[in-house]
């Protein structure tokens, strides 16, 4: 009788690390797609960007050191291995476009030009898609960091070597700000 009684707890046992086990895999697959699906969006947004830039270039040719930066940007883009090094670059290339975007306003032409109004649309569209692919990707990786913390699965998580994962994130308070525009240039 005792026999049965340690093998049955044994069993639960086994069942709820199993469990623990696959909960950890599952949410770690899920923080793998949501980063998917922010760099998916961000290439869509890198696909629209020599377009745009082609637009705007022929109104703002004193902007050629912003213009030079998104050629910059895109490159690192295409040789960034790492998370981290991606989320940098899209921080980098988001107060890039902020800046294109707010010294287009000067351009009443340029902002008539339907081509321009088209790219303009499709990179907000974009810019949207990407904030809720962050949003997404953070609460992802908060559950899957959570599960690698609380009793029992934090053994688990241990036993085999699951590791947490960054959010996305502001790099610095610079890029919490609004871009300053100065015309004075």
């Amino acid at each position: 009788m005792i026999g049965w009684i340690i093998l049955a707890i044994l069993v639960i046992i086994v069942i709820a690390v199993i469990a623990m086990y696959n909960g950890l895999v599952q949410s770690k697959i899920k923080v793998d797609n949501a980063w998917s699906q922010i760099d998916v969006q961000l290439q869509r947004r890198f696909d629209l960007i020599p377009n745009f830039v082609e637009t705007v270039k022929g109104y703002m040719t004193h902007e050629s050191e912003t213009f030079e930066q998104i050629a910059k940007l895109r490159t690192s883009w295409a040789n960034a291995e790492s998370i981290s090094e991606k989320a940098s670059l899209d921080n980098q290339l988001s107060n890039t476009l902020k800046t294109i975007m707010a010294v287009s306003e000067s351009y009443p032409e340029l902002k008539a030009n339907q081509n321009f109004s088209e790219l303009s649309e499709e990179l907000r569209n974009t810019e949207n898609k990407i904030s809720f692919s962050r949003q997404f990707y953070n609460d992802t990786v908060t559950m899957y960091n959570t599960k690698l913390q609380v009793f029992p699965s934090n053994i688990i998580a241990g036993m085999f070597h699951f590791t947490a994962r960054d959010l996305f994130k502001a790099e610095s308070d610079e890029a919490r700000k609004n871009v300053k525009v100065d015309f004075g240039k």
